[in-house]
């Protein structure tokens, strides 16, 4: 068989491979997670939250309720109000559970409410954060998860305005804590513990974030990790840890040891993670309590012991980030504070040598030009740029082969039952001519890692969402919204309401779809033109097979975000361009010169 044809087979295996994964994905896998979530939730709903860490004890749950006011409750609260976040925390525990992201709302319209990250204990898939000490046999205790707290400074916790809390258990031991915020997303809390008493007592520090119950839309998608992370010192160095929440389940209990560090819970776009001063030793764990339902989820941390003599006091000091993903934050927080690799919080993928940069190159570009989509075009046009050379030498060696076809039709014809004779003259034809016949996939091959790069950056990076385009493309990170069914918009009515195939008709993030958009059409066409202009398949079969490879990923892309088919589209539109520009100078047949000839007579 000729090298271009096991060349084609080996392309044709990853594409049939690649549609199989798809359509299992969507068919099979989606729908049985989406039984099994509804199960899940069902069995929550009619249970009590249930809470208890062996290290760090949390609040004591109440039956579900939906009014987040009566979640709240009557008791004391300090308001949150900063340039970034709003909410308020608890006296009763000193717990940070109330909290909304004030520069994100959860879509694009304009009265949509902000995200929420925090929400209180009593509501469904509470999520807190809160901090104390432990200690065995303490002579009055020491602050619990219903601990009363006084606000003894500070009425609002602000930027400027920290807030002072204390309490004493009446048995020589006193705990004051004061928290502080930043403007963006970083809080401070500074405990110190003064023993008035007449004996030493030892105690250790404990930070806490739990999560009571998993949340419908979180841990769906297998290219974007959800659930715990965290970044332990290993040897001389730190390494990152995360863990799906699916395997969190399986094994309830996971603990690290490490110097500084830090742990928490992760969202597609959001975190909150403890972290503690960077020279102390930590034990930290991450639980599952109530496997049943994969009720709470925590990350916790416990520090070193401090021995507290008669007359003396220690001090603690942790932080808690709890806020938006943003590559600029992060990296500020990780230099100023020295907190080990806080960039990846953002799940950069395994390429992220590849992710990361083409994303600061994009941001880059949108600096310039002030819209993220222009920037994805200047990007597209960078990396066709780098590959011009390589590209080049390709696209010659493909219009001589095409210029080869009739020739090589005839060594099939001369021996039409010797297929190990065809292929020896169809080599001696590729000497003789000087033509590499693999150099064609070579690009491509190039392109794919780059595609799944520029893909992973617009799924996982904030600075993507809900960022707009032209037109009708108002969020680059989500898939184009106009669809076949309802004519682009022109009919008042949408798929996803459809009984059964809804889901199917409106398309999703990523997968088969039936719901084609505008810029799944540009793509199709685009694909189709280049392939058009590629050297044809001997085998009937395989020329079947790549005729019918635009219409296939058409479905395929469809379900993809905006700005992937941005970036494919256009790229393959540069592709064109210059492929059209090789095969032209070197008077090889091309769908491109074939139309302008008939039209010109046409019109003649």
């Amino acid at each position: 068989m000729p090298p271009q044809n096991n060349s084609r087979n080996t392309i044709i295996f990853i594409v049939i491979a690649s549609v199989m994964l798809f359509a299992y994905s969507a068919f099979v896998l989606e729908p049985q997670a989406r039984q099994k979530r509804a199960e899940q939730a069902a069995v929550a709903a009619s249970k009590t939250v249930e809470t208890g860490p062996v290290t760090a004890p949390s609040p004591s749950a109440a039956i579900f309720v939906t009014d987040r006011t009566q979640a709240l409750g009557t008791g004391a609260r300090v308001p949150i109000q900063t340039p970034t976040l709003t909410g308020s925390l608890s006296l009763q525990g000193a717990r940070i559970d109330d909290l909304f992201l004030t520069r994100y709302r959860e879509t694009i319209a304009k009265e949509s409410p902000a995200v929420e990250l925090f929400r209180p204990a009593g509501m469904r898939h509470a999520y807190f954060a809160q901090f104390g000490w432990a200690g065995p046999n303490i002579p009055g205790g020491v602050p619990g998860p219903n601990t009363p707290w006084r606000l003894t400074r500070g009425s609002t916790l602000t930027p400027t305005t920290p807030v002072t809390l204390t309490w004493d258990n009446g048995q020589g031991l006193r705990f004051t804590r004061v928290i502080a915020i930043d403007a963006e997303y970083m809080f401070t809390v500074t405990d110190t513990v003064a023993n008035f008493g007449t004996q030493p007592v030892s105690i250790q520090p404990f930070g806490r974030i739990e999560r009571q119950g998993v949340p419908d839309d979180l841990g769906r998608n297998q290219i974007l990790h959800e659930g715990g992370i965290g970044t332990f010192s290993k040897g001389d160095g730190f390494s990152t840890q995360q863990l799906k929440y699916k395997a969190w389940a399986k094994k309830p209990v996971q603990e690290h040891e490490s110097t500084g560090g830090w742990l928490g819970i992760t969202d597609k776009y959001w975190l909150a993670a403890l972290i503690p001063s960077q020279d102390e030793k930590i034990e930290a764990a991450f639980r599952v309590s109530d496997q049943a339902t994969f009720d709470t989820h925590s990350a916790t941390m416990l520090g070193q012991a401090h021995t507290i003599a008669p007359g003396a006091q220690t001090v603690e000091t942790t932080r808690l980030f709890a806020g938006a993903k943003r590559n600029e934050i992060l990296a500020r927080y990780e230099k100023d504070l020295k907190l080990p690799r806080f960039i990846y919080a953002i799940d950069w993928g395994f390429l992220f040598f590849l992710t990361r940069p083409i994303f600061l190159l994009v941001e880059f570009f949108y600096g310039l030009v002030g819209n993220f989509g222009v920037a994805i075009l200047l990007l597209t046009l960078t990396v066709r740029l780098i590959m011009f050379p390589l590209a080049n030498k390709s696209y010659e060696s493909m219009s001589k082969m095409r210029n080869l076809q009739p020739k090589m039709e005839e060594i099939k014809k001369k021996h039409p039952d010797d297929p190990q004779k065809q292929q020896v003259e169809i080599m001696a034809l590729y000497q003789k001519e000087k033509i590499n016949p693999l150099a064609g996939c070579l690009p491509l091959l190039l392109q794919i890692p780059v595609f799944y790069a520029v893909y992973k950056m617009l799924f996982v990076t904030i600075e993507m969402r809900h960022q707009p385009f032209f037109g009708w493309i108002r969020d680059l990170s989500a898939p184009d919204h106009t669809n076949v069914w309802n004519l682009f918009g022109l009919i008042p009515w949408d798929p996803s309401t459809a009984p059964l195939i809804g889901g199917l008709l409106a398309g999703g993030s990523g997968g088969f779809t039936l719901g084609i958009s505008v810029l799944a059409i540009i793509y199709g066409l685009t694909m189709w033109l280049q392939m058009a202009m590629s050297p044809q398949a001997p085998d009937p079969m395989q020329r079947r097979i790549f005729q019918l490879m635009p219409i296939m990923f058409t479905f395929i892309m469809a379900g993809f975000p905006a700005g992937l088919l941005i970036y494919w589209g256009w790229s393959n539109v540069l592709t064109i361009l210059q492929q059209y520009i090789i095969m032209h100078r070197l008077k090889a047949e091309n769908p491109i010169d074939t139309f302008l000839e008939r039209f010109k007579k046409a019109k003649a």
